[in-house]
């Protein structure tokens, strides 16, 4: 939604999409690449399964531990207050925990089962510290768990 602004205001910066949402994005900014080298083996860009790569997920390894970086695919909002919150909730982008948001769900989930694996995956990450997501708050406590709860929820 942003991305052409930023594309403006700093127009060497390097756009990256995942393959499936390359053409989508292509009408709104040119798509530099849809496999990224950052540069740094220890920042992986990985699509995200089940989504037929409409999805990506950035996983950061640090010597203090892991995050994962992702998109819309879970949100956590939970601070929502008033009509604009009473909105959120009712349409299953907001609530009292994290969550694949039902919008998301059907529209870029094509296969809880095989997203329900990559969740499983990305809890099995021991030093996992910290989830960044686009919507809501950074998921920093007992993350692993959050993403086997949201996994068991996929089924």
């Amino acid at each position: 939604m942003d991305a052409a602004a930023w594309k403006a205001r700093y127009p060497a910066i390097e756009v990256v999409t995942p393959a499936g949402a390359r053409q989508k994005t292509a009408e709104v900014v040119p798509v530099d690449t849809t496999s990224p080298d950052f540069g740094d083996p220890d920042v992986e860009f990985h699509p995200v399964a089940g989504t037929q790569d409409d999805e990506a997920a950035l996983v950061v390894r640090r010597p203090e531990g892991t995050t994962l970086v992702l998109n819309d695919i879970i949100g956590n909002i939970r601070h929502s207050s008033g009509f604009g919150g009473w909105i959120l909730r009712r349409m299953g982008l907001a609530g009292d925990h994290a969550q694949v948001p039902k919008p998301i769900a059907m529209l870029i989930v094509k296969s809880k089962e095989q997203l329900g694996v990559q969740l499983s995956q990305w809890a099995a990450i021991a030093d996992l510290k910290r989830i960044i997501v686009s919507h809501g708050d950074i998921i920093d406590s007992e993350p692993r768990e959050v993403l086997r709860e949201l996994a068991s929820a996929l089924k």
